[in-house]
């Protein structure tokens, strides 16, 4: 029987047809108003589909009109762009679309790279050789296999699972059981799988081989039944954190489509992630109980708490795409900066919020002074740093108290959940503030 011939829905766009064939030698600051705009459109629509701001890709487009000599505006949402260019003589407007959104740091770095080089050597190249350059930049697709992420995901899940109160049991079943989803979410996604499909199945398979190994070491081990807690902690691999902490950056530069489509994209992943979680939960009978307590010296904390932000932090740079040195530095920023958060809230009466803002601002500071001596964008350090401070378990509880209508319960996990998710992003962008000139302006 033949299989269907799936058609794609959205069209694949032939780019060097906008390049002028008898103009094949000419630099393209003297090409066509059409080729230019091309060249500028792909260079944005390429910035989108690395999961950056809408500022970020603004700003990059900006950049190569003003070499160019022509004047773009764009307006800039989760997965399109519209924008328009300008020559004093005609204007060309177009409107570019995504099929998919994600995280690309690797990606991003290289489209950095394009752009610092363009006023240097792009702007003598032709349109047809920008669009082939762009050709190379875009065929380099993920730096890592699935089961190079799915160990990513697992080192940091394991991290994560410390950090909330987990011991040694919960960590091991934790580290399996989000290898397992990671690797399963990678291998649909590279087979174009719509996200819900992606993010259900991962989800119930992280908490299917968590209660499989915890029930194998209760039957074999006598492992406590309590050791249940950490099955939430084996699915925080799908929690959004860079949509997250990138639309509270894009609402403070009144980037209102990016920041609500942002924050809404979010919003869907949690909400599935949450009740693929929780009706798993009910078929396998687990239940969010608190974590066994664990007692050690202060230093001892302090050092463990460095060790599992480091491999946290680590472990979600590289799912972002991010090369190895790139990741451990993303993850010293995220060990200094987390460990302060969590002994702010340990060692003093500060709220959890407000540790989570200063730990957001030390990671941006930290962040800001050490980007052009490792040559990465600031936002491939910032985000992956701050990304282990997203409460995903408050978030899953609040989920789980609502569906068995403990409503003030729910009420509680949310009211905490929303207070420190506000004060991420707002950390990193006072971080900016002080630290970059060009952020502290709207024009």
């Amino acid at each position: 029987m033949m299989q269907p011939v799936i058609r794609k829905n959205h069209m694949d766009i032939a780019w060097h047809e906008y390049t002028d064939e008898n103009g094949a030698d000419i630099p393209v600051t003297q090409a066509s108003l059409t080729e230019k705009a091309s060249i500028i459109g792909r260079v944005g629509i390429m910035f989108l589909s690395c999961g950056t701001g809408a500022w970020r890709v603004r700003s990059s487009m900006n950049t190569l009109a003003e070499i160019m000599g022509i004047t773009c505006t764009a307006d800039i949402g989760l997965m399109s762009i519209e924008y328009t260019c300008f020559d004093g003589e005609d204007g060309f407007t177009q409107s570019l679309c995504l099929t998919n959104t994600g995280v690309n740091t690797s990606k991003l770095n290289r489209l950095e790279h394009f752009i610092r080089e363009f006023e240097i050597d792009g702007k003598d190249m032709s349109g047809e050789e920008l669009h082939t350059l762009l050709d190379n930049i875009e065929r380099i697709h993920g730096l890592y296999s699935p089961i190079a992420l799915g160990f990513a995901a697992a080192l940091a899940c394991c991290g994560f699972t410390f950090l909330l109160g987990g011991g040694f049991i919960e960590m091991f079943c934790a580290f399996v059981g989000a290898g397992f989803g990671n690797f399963l979410r990678c291998k649909l996604t590279k087979h174009h799988f719509t996200l819900f499909l992606c993010i259900v199945s991962s989800v119930s398979l992280a908490c299917l081989v968590y209660a499989g190994f915890l029930k194998i070491g209760e039957m074999l081990f006598g492992i406590s039944i309590q050791h249940e807690a950490g099955y939430i902690c084996a699915m925080l691999f799908i929690i959004p954190g860079f949509p997250f902490i990138t639309s509270g950056i894009d609402l403070a530069k009144l980037d209102m489509r990016s920041g609500t489509e942002r924050l809404m994209y979010a919003l869907i992943v949690v909400l599935v992630a949450t009740m693929a979680a929780w009706i798993m939960a009910l078929l396998l009978h687990l239940q969010p109980v608190d974590f066994i307590k664990m007692s050690m010296p202060v230093g001892m904390w302090i050092v463990l708490h460095l060790i599992a932000s480091f491999c946290g932090v680590f472990g979600f740079s590289v799912m972002f795409n991010s090369p190895v040195r790139l990741a451990a530095t993303a993850a010293m920023i995220g060990a200094v900066a987390n460990t302060l958060r969590l002994e702010l809230v340990d060692l003093s009466a500060i709220p959890p919020a407000a540790a989570a803002f200063i730990g957001a601002l030390t990671a941006g500071i930290l962040a800001s002074l050490i980007k052009n001596k490792v040559g990465y964008p600031r936002i491939s350090l910032t985000v992956p740093s701050i990304v282990i401070m997203v409460p995903g378990l408050y978030l899953y509880r609040g989920f789980y108290n609502l569906g068995i209508m403990s409503l003030s319960v729910a009420a509680s996990w949310f009211a905490a959940a929303i207070l420190i998710i506000a004060a991420l992003p707002l950390g990193l962008i006072f971080a900016r503030i002080l630290t970059d000139k060009t952020f502290r302006y709207c024009t």
